[in-house]
């Protein structure tokens, strides 16, 4: 696997379970899973003679993140790696623009979009879409960055570094274009996450509603609560249709928004990997979407993916007052005796993603009351 945050971590720990040898090129050795992983070389995804190694005696390469050398994985497909996602598949999630183009010539609905190199066509678009609108870095963004919601041309200017000397009303075009969208009026958000194997084998999760502050997932509640049955199964629908048209290899999650009025749901975002949104199914489905990885990564038998309770409930742990957040451990324990805590074992910085949490039972007020108690403790939040 390359990438050493918490994904990694954690699917070590799935990999323990099963014996699966993991082998991860971290980033730090102190970092998330560089902490835990018995065989963990460091490096990036770009040193390519550090992927060399590896891979070197494995049965696959799989991925934590999606900025990865797609040219180098091309090249390793082409000696006969086994590379889970492959590079054409990780094309999608690695640019939205692509993205965009793909999902629309497989016929599944998106947001109004359009690629704008220029401030002048932004401000066609946002005149005939309706402003605001949003604009999105093609690469790179993660957590709410790379994404802007713009009333103007002027809310991007600095990524318009290309546009000439008449300014923002230039035609200079810039080196990457960006994508723009219209801002969809949804009611919520929703993720829903399946996986697939190299034979074609697929499973979908129940979908669940996620809750974003600042661009960054806060609380993800599985299944969503209230969502029409008929939503709901074409949310799963769309999620398999993504997959199987984009030939992904692994989890993917499909972030979308839900206009319930209308019955519809759009596709927002792709993530070919474990993701925020399903850290739920650790504790609260049959089979984490970390196990499912390694199974379809490796071409094994998919798990059930059912819930084991009526009602999970999943929030993060985003930064803390305590310089420890561990020091509250006995009283959490002790108040919340069912929460289960996953802490990543990173430093504590202001808004950082530190752990989660995670409560299920058959009570939805009771589980989400013991999910942000957990984490209120955790943060220092409450005496």
């Amino acid at each position: 696997m390359v990438g050493g945050g918490q994904l990694a971590r954690m699917m070590g720990e799935a990999a323990s379970a099963l014996d699966v040898r993991l082998r991860a090129l971290v980033e730090s050795p102190g970092g998330s899973a560089g902490l835990v992983l018995p065989n963990a070389p460091v490096g990036t995804a770009r040193e390519r003679a550090k992927i060399d190694a590896l891979v070197a005696g494995a049965d696959v390469l799989t991925f934590e993140h999606e900025l990865q050398d797609s040219e180098y994985l091309t090249a390793l497909a082409e000696r006969g790696v086994a590379v889970r996602p492959s590079a054409d598949a990780l094309l999608y999630a690695q640019n939205k623009l692509e993205m965009r183009r793909r999902l629309d010539a497989l016929g599944i609905e998106c947001p109004r979009w359009a690629e704008v190199a220029t401030p002048r066509e932004l401000e066609r678009f946002g005149d005939e879409a309706g402003w605001p609108v949003v604009v999105k870095l093609p690469s790179g963004g993660y957590d709410g960055k790379g994404v802007r919601v713009a009333d103007s041309a002027e809310d991007v200017a600095d990524w318009f570094r290309g546009a000439g000397p008449g300014g923002l009303g230039g035609e200079t075009r810039v080196d990457t274009a960006l994508l723009v969208e219209e801002c969809v009026p949804f009611t919520r958000e929703l993720a829903a996450l399946v996986a697939r194997s190299p034979s074609g084998e697929v499973r979908a999760w129940p979908v669940a509603e996620t809750v974003q502050r600042g661009g960054v997932c806060a609380e993800v509640t599985a299944p969503a609560p209230g969502l029409d049955p008929a939503l709901a199964v074409r949310a799963q629908e769309i999620a398999v249709a993504v997959a199987e048209g984009l030939d992904v290899t692994g989890v993917l999650a499909v972030e979308m928004f839900a206009i319930e009025g209308e019955g519809r749901v759009t596709v927002n975002e792709l993530a070919m990997r474990p993701h925020n949104s399903g850290h739920w199914t650790i504790d609260g489905a049959v089979t984490s979407q970390f196990e499912q990885h390694l199974r379809a990564v490796l071409d094994l038998p998919l798990g059930e993916t059912s819930a084991r309770a009526p009602w999970s409930v999943m929030v993060n742990l985003l930064g803390s007052a305590l310089a420890d957040p561990r020091e509250v451990y006995p009283e959490l324990m002790a108040r919340y005796p069912g929460v289960k805590i996953h802490m990543y074992g990173k430093e504590v910085r202001p808004g950082r993603k530190l752990g989660h949490v995670t409560a299920y039972g058959a009570d939805l007020a009771d589980v989400r009351e013991h999910a942000r108690g957990a984490v209120a403790l955790l943060r220092g939040d409450i005496e």
